[in-house]
């Protein structure tokens, strides 16, 4: 089990993680479990830095701490947005060729403002989070984007049939997988009901992601979870400022 947590922490993180010599499909698939705890570390670590005492003004706060959550997954799951969004527009409609444009690693204008757009939205919310003091949010964001990696795995076939992604969708441990969304979703809102607005636009954005995803693809890609991974995270923001900071309820 530890070897398995340090899998996830490694695929999911730029955190110092000891090498994993050889790992077997088996072990690849039952890291898919310690996705949401990998995401609740990065929230926990997020939450400790906004935390701190610090004579920062809360808009160059919020800039550190995002600052701070690209530098610990490294940019992964950004750059698979930036993929997507040039494949997207690229693509044409055609499933060849969007996958095409997707292997290229080089990011083009409309990913270059798909980064933007999304760094620019996760900035605003984060700022309007800190000055309202409703940290708690910082926690559950990544844990919630953590949690709709294996909900769209369980979901979606995976578009190629070799590679880390096509192991991890085979080897994945679906009925545990699903024990373990719905306990954290029941503890998440028995912890603070208004998380429900929360959960409900996670399950959202998996939902229409992959309803896009196999129009087009007849599946998900890797540059696919990384983009699922961003747009949760800003959306939850959003609907956190809408829902907690602005007092819908």
């Amino acid at each position: 089990m530890i070897r398995c947590y340090l899998l996830a922490q490694q695929f999911l993180t730029r955190l110092p993680t000891p090498e994993i010599a050889e790992p077997g499909e088996k072990e690849l698939g039952f890291s898919t479990l310690f996705y949401p705890l990998v995401g609740l570390l990065l929230g926990g670590l997020l939450w400790l830095a906004a935390s701190l005492p610090t004579a920062l003004t809360p808009e160059l706060q919020a800039g550190v701490l995002l600052t701070l959550w690209v530098l610990l997954t490294g940019g992964l799951h950004l750059d698979g947005l930036a993929d997507m969004a040039d494949a997207w527009v690229g693509g044409h409609d055609s499933r060849e060729r969007t996958l095409e444009i997707m292997k290229d690693p080089a990011s083009g204008p409309i990913g270059v403002v798909a980064l933007i757009l999304l760094l620019l939205l996760k900035y605003l919310a984060l700022l309007a989070l800190l000055q309202s003091h409703a940290l708690m949010v910082v926690v559950v964001t990544p844990l919630l984007a953590r949690m709709a990696l294996p909900l769209m795995m369980m979901t979606t076939p995976y578009v190629r049939r070799e590679g880390l992604g096509s192991t991890l969708v085979n080897a994945m441990p679906k009925q545990e997988m699903a024990a373990l969304l719905v306990l954290i979703s029941v503890a998440l809102m028995i912890w603070q009901l208004s998380f429900f607005y929360l959960l409900l636009a996670t399950v959202v954005v998996v939902f229409l992601l992959r309803n896009r995803l196999m129009a087009r693809l007849q599946g998900v890609t890797g540059d696919g979870f990384g983009a699922l991974v961003e747009l949760v995270e800003v959306v939850v923001l959003i609907t956190a400022v809408a829902t907690m900071v602005g007092g819908v309820s």
